[in-house]
């Protein structure tokens, strides 16, 4: 079950000794030292808090605490609040701040070099562009914006090592999800990799969205939906039924994998090759998980489910990419080995071309301890 595990491993001293300062220093750094692959983040909710608070100047827009301290407080309180409709609170911020073609420009730029600086070979991003059109932006403005800011990062270049997937709002009516579809239609092949639904899961199946769906994969471009963050282990497959590739979470297969009547689930996502881009430190944020110990993510890796982990909002949830490979290293068995490992489980299920697939996996082969 799972990957085997090479006895030695360099990271091992600063994984699983009991803590002490200089122990939780050689931890961070062994995590930061990672190579990793991106696959989960949304740019509306990774954007760094100094560019926020610029944005919100810029737009005349003031923001619910002064300062760059007290507003990264206010989103962590807000991520440590228990309750998902608070941790979305900030997205209303984040999106009316970026509302601008320069400000998304920016925020994709930013966030490609935040995460090359983060040890990422390959990095996705994703965001609603139809969102923007409530504060003037057209989503064919939008979409170009984002792209060129990609495109401006020498660290993660567009088409090279970095690319945009477009989301819609599955709590939105179909009529919206297939505009959504069609604007990522309109630039696949320049930049934009795939389609994905985002939003509150409960209540709303992928099913609710199979005609943007179906359009959407019968025209070629990859699909990656949130399901089973919110809702049963059913909806993964569901979502993978109806063509995704990918599943933004899907922390609640765990559930079949516990049940004996339901473990055809777990087996049916083996089967399909399924993903999982798993965050466990926002599964914990928004009650799709209880702690890092306790995250479903050790126990699917181990029934040999294909996953690898993400930071989903990195300003929403306070949390870097090494930041998230800490915590999994110090509170739960998983190891730098099985982290790499689902790092090349992320690159071989990137969007991205094939070549650039290829070149991270190289990347990740000349690591230490990389799994055979």
């Amino acid at each position: 079950m799972g990957l085997p595990r090479p006895a030695a491993s360099p990271y091992s001293a600063a994984m699983k000794t009991p803590a002490s300062e200089p122990l939780a220093t050689d931890l961070q750094a062994a995590a930061r030292a990672l190579p990793k692959v991106l696959l989960h983040e949304h740019l509306d909710g990774g954007l760094r808090v100094a560019t926020l608070l610029d944005l919100l100047q810029q737009r005349g827009l003031s923001p619910p605490v002064p300062g760059a301290d007290a507003l990264a407080a206010w989103f962590n309180s807000n991520a440590h609040a228990g309750s998902l409709e608070k941790y979305l609170e900030g997205f209303a911020l984040t999106v009316a701040a970026m509302a601008s073609t320069a400000g998304l420009r920016r925020v994709a730029f930013e966030a490609a070099e935040d995460a090359a600086a983060d040890g990422a070979v390959l990095a996705e991003f994703r965001i609603a562009p139809l969102l923007f059109e409530a504060h003037g932006v057209a989503g064919e403005a939008a979409v170009e914006a984002l792209l060129q800011g990609l495109a401006d990062s020498p660290a993660l270049p567009l088409l090279q090592r970095s690319g945009l997937i477009v989301c819609a709002m599955r709590h939105l009516p179909p009529s919206e999800t297939l505009r959504a579809a069609r604007l990522a239609l309109r630039y696949q092949g320049l930049g934009v990799i795939g389609f994905d639904l985002a939003g509150a899961e409960k209540g709303h199946p992928p099913a609710e969205h199979a005609q943007a769906l179906n359009l959407v994969r019968d025209a070629g471009l990859a699909i990656t939906l949130h399901a089973g963050e919110a809702d049963a282990a059913e909806r993964v497959l569901e979502a993978a039924r109806l063509g995704a590739a990918r599943i933004g979470h899907g922390v609640h297969l765990v559930d079949a994998v516990r049940d004996p009547q339901r473990q055809h689930l777990v087996q049916e996502a083996i089967t399909r090759g399924l993903h999982l881009e798993v965050c466990p430190t926002s599964n914990v944020h928004t009650g799709a998980a209880t702690s890092i110990a306790s995250h479903p993510i050790t126990e699917l890796w181990r029934a040999g489910v294909s996953l690898s982990y993400h930071t989903d909002n990195r300003l929403m949830s306070c949390i870097s990419h090494s930041q998230e490979a800490a915590e999994l290293l110090r509170h739960t068995p998983l190891t730098a080995v099985d982290l790499l490992a689902m790092a090349r489980q992320a690159a071989e299920h990137s969007f991205l071309p094939a070549a650039q697939r290829q070149a991270a996996l190289a990347s990740l082969a000349a690591a230490p301890s990389t799994p055979n």
